[in-house]
């Protein structure tokens, strides 16, 4: 069992406070070899022994994450000098993304403060962290203001499913407008570097073919989708307006199709709506007639491309994915063939503003991050579907979102 060191650690400490608080009783004396020697200095040395232990413990819980059931791997920390240490914040940080985000930054040895109000995000996305003294959260709502000392800013907060982002259209304008008001509010009070998660949805449904971020798009403003897509464009707006009236250092990631472990898994998305409903031998349910294009990248891979944008010198937008495009009915045939599934295939009528094509132009991001994927997205698959199959272990039955508005189910 890969939890059961670092958790007898936590126990050790906890037992070993208790009875150190709790034993202070003196015992009788005793005569040896002419000497009175009380047992009260036997406590003494072995209350010392049990104090530097708990240092030990602590100084190990110091140094790696805690192996949770969501999250049964041990990362290591490094200890970076305070003039290299960075404190961070990561708005959406208990989400899919922001939690992985998370992974790396205090893998290398940064302080990393979380801030989420886990409407899509999960507490056990992070949990494996709150015991490390390198790690903060704080559930809170980015549409109100709030004040921390940070260095850096990584603004990945709100809803990208369709689903759960069209739930509550007025709440998603909010938290792309409002919300980056907020954070570059921050940024500019403390002098730190922001970086906007934006998104491919502000090409809406391209006309050109790869997407190169001097694209302008082709996005309805008065369809259910533009609740996002319009509040990401005007999110990158007010990210250059700061950085002209205010010399605020900004970076703009336009995010791709990114899938992983840790995806919500009622997100209503392509991967997670696919992969669930083929471990459960399911019906696969294609919205339109399955030769709509996509392209997914893996989260590691996206992860990547985060850091080296935030540290990196270049400040226009930059499009992080991968440029491997499938048609939807062909990556749904994939996963039914990795997961062994029985399930068939089935076509709906297509989604209201759903884009026929999408494919990032990733050339600035090798020429200015030296960045592009590494991961094959079959590899990434494989170890998704190892994910989510725990998932449905866990849970006896995980019923997957529709295309309409529907609220994140399931517990944090």
């Amino acid at each position: 069992n890969l939890c059961t060191p670092s958790l007898k650690l936590l126990h050790n400490i906890l037992l070993s406070t208790t009875m150190s608080d709790s034993a202070a009783t003196k015992r009788p004396a005793s005569a040896t070899n002419g000497f009175i020697k009380h047992d009260n200095d036997d406590h003494q040395d072995t209350k010392r022994a049990r104090l530097a232990q708990i240092v030990q413990d602590q100084q190990l819980l110091a140094s790696q994450s805690i192996p949770t059931p969501h999250t049964p791997k041990v990362i290591q920390t490094v200890r970076l000098p305070d003039a290299l240490r960075k404190k961070i914040l990561i708005t959406g940080g208990a989400g899919f993304v922001g939690s992985h985000l998370t992974d790396r930054l205090m893998s290398e040895g940064h302080e990393v403060v979380v801030l989420d109000n886990f409407f899509t995000g999960r507490k056990a996305n992070v949990e494996h962290w709150l015991h490390h003294p390198n790690f903060s959260l704080i559930r809170h709502d980015v549409i109100q203001p709030i004040l921390l000392e940070v260095d850096q800013i990584y603004h990945l907060a709100c809803p990208a499913s369709p689903p759960h982002y069209q739930y509550n259209p007025v709440k998603t304008i909010k938290t792309s407008t409002m919300g980056t008001i907020n954070m570059l509010g921050l940024a500019k009070r403390v002098k730190a570097r922001i970086l906007l998660a934006s998104t491919s949805e502000i090409y809406g449904d391209p006309e050109v073919h790869p997407q190169p971020e001097t694209y302008w798009g082709n996005v309805n403003t008065l369809g259910p989708r533009s609740c996002y897509d319009e509040g990401k464009r005007v999110a990158e707006t007010m990210m250059y307006a700061y950085k002209n009236q205010n010399d605020v250092s900004i970076r703009i990631a336009r995010i791709f199709n990114t899938f992983g472990p840790r995806m919500h898994p009622n997100d209503g998305r392509v991967v997670s709506n696919f992969i669930i409903q083929s471990l459960q031998n399911k019906n696969i349910t294609i919205y339109g007639d399955g030769s709509q294009t996509r392209s997914f990248q893996y989260v590691d891979d996206l992860v990547n491309g985060l850091t080296k944008l935030m540290n990196g010198n270049y400040d226009s937008p930059v499009n992080l994915g991968n440029p491997d495009e499938y048609s939807i009915k062909d990556f749904a045939t994939k996963i039914k063939e990795f997961t062994q599934s029985s399930s068939e295939i089935k076509f709906l009528p297509k989604v209201a503003d759903d884009p026929t094509q999408r494919k990032p132009d990733i050339s600035t991001a090798k020429r200015e991050l030296d960045w592009a994927p590494c991961v094959h997205v079959e590899d990434g698959l494989r170890k998704t579907i190892k994910y989510f199959r725990g998932e449905v272990e866990a849970a006896g039955e995980i019923v997957p979102t529709g295309p309409d508005a529907a609220k994140p189910k399931g517990g944090s």
